[in-house]
């Protein structure tokens, strides 16, 4: 029996500019966006229907029906006749898109799974590409960004997606694990326009040099994600106070903030300390980047 793993990143968003809203209620970003070395992991079986199960650390709570965005994106390549188990790791609506990663995920091994699906895509149909990017950003705008696994600015509502080089970062993620709702952070936002990044973003010698461009930049939401939920600031001044640490935010609409260190024993040596000093947190030493072939689906 063919099988399926596929690894889906977690998203961190370096930046977060909230530049505007449309008519229709949508915010503008302008969002410098990377990828993680740790996430969720999701296997795909054939199967006789189409089903899901949600294991791991972090699987209480999470749908495993059709409220579930891992099961809605695989219904887009095979409605039925695959199994699909879901590994969680990363703290659900925890602002670095575990979600959508699944999403992405589910879709990128359906589609490895089902020959058909997998070579409508390999013979160039764009209109049919496109159709299905449009069915992943309906289930979210996130959903797109999460198939490439690539550093990537992303402008409009998420769906204006440009690659961005970028060089690899240390980082050690904390989420306090208190609940935090995007509408009420959004609602909490006294600014809804405000400056996005330049126009060009910079070529990047090394994370030092990196760091300490993104210092000048912004997360427009970690100010009213704080007054939504105060611990957020807590965790923003332990990763600060870490040895080494050249920049703490906030990812997305929180509560998960990052610190980024120049080296990887800083960061390593940081996470130690964190998970030993609050065990009550979720703590994650890791690696920012392209992580592009660590999610292509692999087939055993």
């Amino acid at each position: 029996m063919t099988a399926v793993n596929v690894f889906a990143p977690a998203k961190i968003n370096l930046t977060l500019h909230v530049t505007g809203q449309r008519a229709d209620g949508y915010h503008l970003l302008d969002s410098l966006v990377t990828f993680a070395s740790v996430g969720d992991r999701l296997d795909i079986v054939p199967g006789n229907a189409l089903s899901l199960t949600v294991e791991g650390p972090e699987a209480a709570g999470v749908p495993a029906d059709l409220d579930n965005l891992a099961l809605r994106a695989a219904a887009l390549i095979q409605k039925d006749g695959a199994a699909l188990v879901l590994e969680k790791h990363l703290p659900a609506a925890s602002g670095i898109g575990g979600g959508s990663a699944d999403a992405a995920a589910a879709w990128r091994g359906m589609l490895c799974l089902n020959d058909d699906a997998y070579h409508a895509f390999a013979d160039g149909s764009d209109h049919h590409f496109k159709t299905q990017i449009d069915a992943l950003t309906r289930l979210g705008a996130d959903v797109p960004m999460c198939i490439a696994c690539k550093p990537m600015r992303a402008r409009g509502i998420g769906d204006q997606l440009d690659v961005v080089p970028l060089p690899a970062l240390y980082a050690v993620l904390v989420n306090p694990r208190r609940p935090v709702s995007t509408p009420s952070v959004f609602k909490a936002l006294t600014s809804k326009v405000n400056p996005p990044m330049p126009e060009a973003i910079p070529a990047f010698a090394d994370a030092a040099v990196l760091i300490d461009w993104l210092k000048g930049m912004r997360n427009d939401l970690e100010a009213p994600a704080i007054a939504v939920q105060p611990a957020i600031a807590d965790v923003l001044t332990v990763l600060e106070a870490q040895t080494g640490c050249g920049l703490a935010r906030m990812s997305g609409s929180g509560a998960t903030c990052f610190g980024l260190f120049e080296t990887e024993d800083a960061a390593k040596e940081a996470a130690r300390r964190l998970y030993t000093a609050y065990p009550d947190w979720w703590v994650a030493g890791c690696v920012l980047g392209d992580q592009f072939n660590a999610a292509l689906p692999k087939v055993s």
